[in-house]
């Protein structure tokens, strides 16, 4: 009973409609205006930025709001002691309170700030990366539908990769909320994905911050990725090899004394291989990101005149792709460097031989990867360079 009091303060915390309450007091019935939307966007279109701005704002808080003070109200009225559970089961109420209000008979949003607002509570890092999704999206294509949906899909995929577990018992609450969480989303828009499908849905009007936008994000998601990946197939990984351990195999005065004797170039191999692979799921990680960023503001030039910027896209496209398919590589890779130093002989020694091939492979596609973004960043002189050529696409 406690537990359903606090969900019902939650969902009528979200259930206030700031858009339809602005407008109101502006003289404007938000309800018959535009698309009959309460929500930021459709404020936005009718009564100018300003306003869809501060009803955003206002629709994020009352889902950050009652999430975060979810445990505080838990002990209060000695509810539920798993605190992901009571954050979870009031951010949820707040969402549906904003989707479905009493207020206004159940006529509500489609749910985009305040499950922004509960998500930046329960997954902070996830939160900001579907946030930078639907801002790449938004400035790109200029269809807030469709970078809504696209924010909640990313948000699930991030949460199966980055989680060891996603579905074991001290995790699978936070999870099923992503997919219940961008379930809604997708539901509360599909009116609008048939308009996209249709090619009908209304886009927002183009804008020189826009434009430019679009273009500081891809000159910044080529640069990280080729920064990142220049470093670490060129200056991170044969430094930690060839100049971190294997100098400590060779008895050499300046080896440090408190080193074994019987350290020899197996043993530093193994060692480095050690070193290094934490640093993979999160380099990865990091390209599958860039790649995405790059390619997604890419698309968006693909229907100009020049050809460039078709070119532009397949040698992107064919370097994130690259970049993807060099994960499942890696992982056995590294699932071959720990079977050479297995106890059975035989099958180290067969996996010894493995290792070399595949990680000729893996090193092999990530330097075209490597040779695909340099070329992607060099063709980023030709961009887009007046709003009429962006208004055109």
């Amino acid at each position: 009973m406690q537990l359903i009091l606090m969900c019902l303060i939650a969902y009528l915390i979200g259930a206030v409609p700031f858009g339809y309450l602005i407008a109101r007091w502006r003289g404007v019935d938000i309800l018959k205006q535009g698309s009959g939307n309460i929500g930021a966007t459709n404020v936005g279109r009718v009564l100018g930025k300003r306003f869809g701005l501060l009803v955003f704002v206002l629709d994020f808080l009352k889902g950050a709001g009652p999430t975060f003070a979810a445990p505080w109200l838990s002990e209060l009225f000695g509810a539920a002691s798993d605190i992901n559970l009571v954050r979870v089961a009031a951010g949820l109420a707040a969402f549906l309170g904003h989707i479905f209000p009493v207020f206004l008979k159940f006529r509500g949003g489609k749910g985009v700030a305040t499950g922004a607002g509960v998500v930046a509570v329960l997954l902070f890092a996830p939160a900001l990366a579907a946030l930078l999704t639907w801002i790449t999206l938004l400035c790109a294509y200029r269809y807030v539908s469709l970078a809504s949906v696209a924010a909640a899909l990313v948000l699930c995929v991030l949460r199966l990769v980055t989680t060891r577990a996603p579905f074991a018992r001290d995790n699978y609450v936070l999870t099923l909320f992503c997919f219940v969480a961008a379930g809604l989303v997708i539901l509360r828009h599909r009116s609008n994905i048939v308009c996209l499908w249709r090619g009908t849905e209304n886009r927002l009007r183009e804008s020189t911050a826009m434009s430019q936008l679009t273009k500081i994000i891809h000159v910044l998601a080529i640069g990280l990725w080729f920064g990142s990946a220049a470093f670490f197939i060129l200056v991170a990984a044969p430094a930690i090899f060839f100049q971190g351990y294997e100098p400590l195999a060779k008895p050499e005065a300046a080896r440090p004394a408190w080193f074994p004797e019987s350290f020899d170039k197996e043993k530093a191999d193994q060692l480095a291989g050690i070193a290094v692979a934490p640093i993979f799921p999160q380099f990865f990680l990091l390209q599958g990101a860039c790649g995405f960023l790059a390619v997604a503001t890419a698309l968006a030039w693909t229907r100009l005149p020049h050809r460039v910027h078709r070119l532009r896209f397949a040698v992107l496209a064919l370097a994130w792709l690259t970049a993807l398919a060099g994960w499942p590589l890696a992982q056995k890779v590294s699932s071959l460097r720990l079977l050479r130093y297995g106890p059975d002989t035989a099958a180290a020694a067969a996996a010894k031989t493995d290792f070399a091939t595949w990680h000729l492979y893996s090193l092999g596609l990530s330097c075209v990867t490597l040779l695909l973004v340099a070329l992607g960043m060099a063709l980023a002189a030709s961009l887009p360079c007046s709003k009429k050529e962006v208004v055109e696409s």
